[in-house]
């Protein structure tokens, strides 16, 4: 099949030859941009004159039936496929009803429990201390830290509740014969339901939620009553969350100098003023992902990573994306790489120099990035000279808790959402990322901004965060099911013009940085690149999150790493000892990135030297990055 195809006149119209929309392997040909049934009929003018026309009519009608249908569900489960989790439940349960021996195994952990419970009750000091708990919260696990805890009944009520989460988890893993993509669903799914059945959530539970009731006489529950208001309103109308307004791109943030240089429907592509008087001869291109805005990495000055390489002598380009509407549904994930980062390499030895460039690619751009080095080293283009993938993903087969959102039924239900409205918009994808960090990102923010009535403080990331984008119906269905659900790239059956691309023809270096609480990129995935680029690999592992570890300048606090320099031809290093045996190292990784960067450029230019690039379109940071 060669591409989306709409219907028009009671016939299919198919995409001129040639373009990007019709090069698709058969895996992505299956979302049909449809018109609906009533278009049909306006369509053909008289519906009862060709015979195809009202069967065709009444299975239009069928099918729309079914995504409108499908649509207006996943707009009550936050995106979430109800049938998928049905499966997993239904999977568990049926298993655990034919294991007599299991059964037999929960009902002596809960009865054991129970007696660690009895225990800890027994044993209470007499002048109402803590007492010694029969079971500690994970690492992790912040809800139960204030010192109030630990006073009677409040020590009592937050060990039942640790116990009971632990029961669950004995009783949703371990179920011989379920499949394992369903335990993790049950496991994962009963942890998310026991995290809003947790006393910290509950106000007469709560003991820190309690005093200060007190000591401010419910002043605090009016401001979280006002809060809930104020966020409820702003959600509504699709406005930014309270404070997000001082962070404006190109005024508080985004302000590096700069100019946009070229542009087309897709993206604008920015060539920063150099800061030194010479720059390195291979310039620098930055390939984001279109999931968010560009300006993560060149947020506030002191924390730029753009500013960074500017500074220390890298001449530096960034990709700009446009924030897709309902007309642009058809984009492909070959229209993402064409008019993308191969436009903007096209320019940069057009119109700056013939040069070879360093490619960045970060998150989804960074995925983006390795499929078109695949593509260029297949087809002997050689302008790359190294290759730095930031929180960046190859190959899909582990993808963390977020995979688990990530099957046939919940593929299915996100792609009648997108046929409705011709893209996905962040906050239908927001229910699956804040389900992967519950407790930090929905109960903790109940917590403190509603029940204790405390607005933290807004900064450059979390109003960049909140700077939502949607993501295209045909791109974003490419993306899960090929490289998600089918892992193509990473088997070597992803395809660009008509042929299948290897990752492992790549012959540039590469550098690749996982961060240690990710979990849109978990970190082991970003390690496997070692594995499947048969070149030098320089992989960091920095502290922090998927954001916040690539944001991560010299001289932020509490920021560390691990450094591998493996060189091709060497034993594959296990991961986890890897971890394990490798020294961390205090500060910021971007010093050991430049560094690398260095010894992979040829020398250094005279900036008065260059041929002038042809004017400005408009100063940076572009109009692009100013849409909603």
């Amino acid at each position: 099949m060669s591409g989306i195809e709409t219907a028009a006149a009671g016939a299919r119209r198919r995409k001129p030859e040639g373009t990007a929309a019709s090069r698709l392997s058969p895996a992505t040909a299956r979302p049909q941009v449809r018109a609906p049934a009533a278009a049909v009929i306006a369509a053909s003018g008289n519906p009862a004159s060709p015979a195809s026309v009202p069967g065709e009519i009444h299975d239009r009608a069928l099918h729309d039936l079914d995504h409108l249908f499908h649509a207006a569900l996943a707009s009550l489960t936050a995106g979430l496929s109800p049938a998928s989790l049905m499966l997993a439940w239904q999977d568990w349960a049926m298993h655990l009803a034919m294991s007599p021996g299991k059964m037999l195994d929960l009902q002596s952990k809960a009865l054991e429990k129970a007696q660690r419970l009895a225990h800890f009750l027994a044993d209470f000091p007499a002048d109402g201390g803590p007492g010694t708990p029969c079971i500690s919260p994970l690492p992790q696990d912040r809800r139960f830290r204030h010192p109030a805890w630990q006073r009677f009944p409040y020590n009592l009520i937050h060990q039942h509740f640790l116990l009971t989460q632990q029961f669950w988890h004995n009783a949703t893993t371990g179920v011989p014969g379920v499949t394992r993509r369903h335990e993790r669903l049950a496991e994962f799914y009963s942890r998310q339901f026991l995290d809003m059945l947790s006393p910290s959530n509950i106000l007469a539970l709560n003991p820190e939620v309690l005093e200060r009731t007190v000591q401010q006489g419910g002043a605090n529950l009016v401001t979280g009553l006002q809060n809930w208001l104020d966020d409820l309103v702003r959600r509504n109308a699709g406005e930014v969350p309270p404070g997000a307004e001082q962070f404006r791109p190109g005024i508080e943030v985004a302000k590096t100098p700069g100019d946009v240089v070229f542009r087309n429907d897709l993206m604008e592509l920015i060539r920063y003023r150099p800061k030194t008087a010479r720059v390195k001869a291979e310039p620098v291109l930055i390939v984001p992902a279109w999931i968010m805005k560009y300006y993560i990495l060149d947020l506030s000055p002191e924390n730029s990573l753009v500013g960074y390489l500017l500074g220390h002598g890298f001449e530096v380009l960034c990709i700009s994306w446009k924030n897709p509407t309902s007309k642009q549904r058809d984009l492909s994930l070959d229209d993402y790489r064409e008019r993308g980062v191969m436009a903007a390499l096209d320019w940069i030895t057009r119109c700056l120099r013939k040069t070879r460039i360093h490619g960045v690619g970060y998150c989804l751009g960074g995925t983006l990035l390795s499929i078109a080095a695949a593509a260029m080293a297949r087809d002997g283009d050689g302008r790359l000279a190294s290759l730095s993938l930031f929180a960046a993903q190859v190959d899909f087969e582990e993808p963390g808790e977020l995979g688990l959102f990530v099957d046939e039924s919940q593929i299915a239900l996100l792609e009648d959402v997108m046929w409705t409205e011709g893209t996905l918009s962040q906050r239908k994808m927001a229910g699956a990322f804040q389900m992967l960090r519950s407790q930090d990102l929905v109960w903790s923010r109940v917590i403190r901004e509603y029940l204790l009535g405390e607005r933290p403080p807004m900064n450059d990331l979390m109003a960049w965060n909140a700077d939502a984008t949607r993501m295209p119906y045909r791109m974003h269905s490419q993306y899960l099911r090929q490289l998600y659900l089918d892992n193509d790239l990473a088997q070597g059956r992803f395809r660009v013009d008509g042929r299948p691309v290897h990752v492992e023809d790549i012959a540039v270096p590469a550098f690749a940085v996982g961060t240690v609480t990710d979990h849109v990129a978990p970190w082991r995935s970003v390690f496997k690149l070692i594995h499947l680029l048969d070149v030098d690999v320089d992989f960091v592992l920095t502290s922090g999150g998927h954001n916040a570890g690539i944001v991560s300048e010299p001289g932020h606090r509490h920021r560390s790493y691990r450094h591998q320099q493996y060189r091709h031809g060497t034993p594959h290093p296990d991961p986890d000892r890897w971890v394990a045996e490798t020294q961390e190292e205090d500060g910021s990784w971007w010093p050991v990135w430049i560094e690398w960067l260095r010894r992979h450029s040829s020398g250094d230019i005279e900036v008065d030297t260059m041929a002038p690039a042809p004017a400005a379109i408009c100063p940076a940071p572009g109009t692009y990055v100013l849409e909603r």
